[in-house]
Order: C-alpha cells, then structure tokens, then sequence
C-alpha cells in the first residue's frame, strides 16, 4: 500500500464552516486558507481569493479541501508547520468578527482553527509521505486525493479526553 493511503489527512473543515466556504466561493471564486502564524491575526485561518496571497516555496499545503471547484488549498508558513507538523488541523466557524482581511468578516462570522495531536502511528505514516512545498506545487506536484476533509463537528474530529461523545 502506498504511504498516502495510510497518511490521515493534515487539515479537515466541519460542515458548519463547509457551508459557509461554498456560500463564500459563489461570491468571490475560488478561495484559499493561510493558517495565520500569529502577530495581528492570532492564529486565525485566513481566507482568501485564490491568488490574493502569494505562497511562498517554504509554505507548506496541509490539504486541499474537498469544498467546491477546484477545492480549497490550505496553506501554512514552513517553520509554522515545523511547529504544528504534529497537529491535524481542524477548520471550524464560530460567531463574531475575526481580524484581517479573511473574506469571511463581512458574514458576522469568524474561521477558527482547532486541532488534534496526531497519534504517534499517524505521525510515523505522515512522515514517510512529506507534504507538498510551495516550491514543490510551483513545479506541478500536488498531493494524492484522500477523500473527504468535511467532519460533521469539530468535537468528531478533537474529541475532549475523558468525555463521552454524542
């Protein structure tokens, strides 16, 4: 079996935020997410135009979402991703402004990441299949499909030790 098919996804989004991504993809075109390295965004999930921020080749692509035409790319800086490589990322939505640019902000509505240690398990599959670069995407490569990214909540995804689930 080849490495990817054993790989659990590095980034998912719940279906709150899915619905939110489609309704704002019909308004602006194709999108994209930054994860937000800190500084004046916290560490928001931005959302942009696709093409409105530019990657660069130490970025990493954590996955690209399967909302939409072409599905949503997922982006995060190179030493962020040194720190949170151990993390599957969970795009989530919650009520309120965010700060920046995100295009979401209008809607009364904010992108939030959550996450969720990967096991060590999972951490040995992902690193015998590396992510794809900036560099790496700019060249042409992309990453293997895997399926979907949608989770039905973000507690399906990081459940809360020691309590019981739904």
């Amino acid at each position: 079996m080849p490495a990817h098919e054993a790989t659990p996804p590095r980034a998912l989004i719940t279906a709150a935020a899915a619905d939110l991504l489609q309704k704002l993809q019909a308004r602006h075109g194709p999108l994209m997410f930054h994860q937000s390295g800190g500084c004046c965004d916290g560490s928001s999930p931005m959302c942009y135009p696709d093409g409105d921020f530019i990657v660069g080749d130490r970025d990493v692509l954590l996955a690209v979402l399967d909302v939409g035409e072409p599905g949503v790319p997922v982006w995060i800086s190179g030493p962020q991703f040194d720190a949170w490589k151990h993390t599957q990322v969970v795009i989530d939505v919650v009520p309120g402004r965010g700060g920046g640019f995100s295009v979401e902000a209008p809607e009364g509505m904010r992108f939030l990441t959550r996450g969720r240690a990967f096991t060590d398990d999972e951490n040995r599959a992902l690193a015998a299949d590396p992510p794809v670069t900036g560099a790496d995407y700019a060249s042409g490569a992309r990453p293997p499909a895997a399926g979907s990214h949608i989770v039905g909540d973000a507690i399906d995804a990081c459940p809360i030790p020691d309590v019981p689930g739904p």
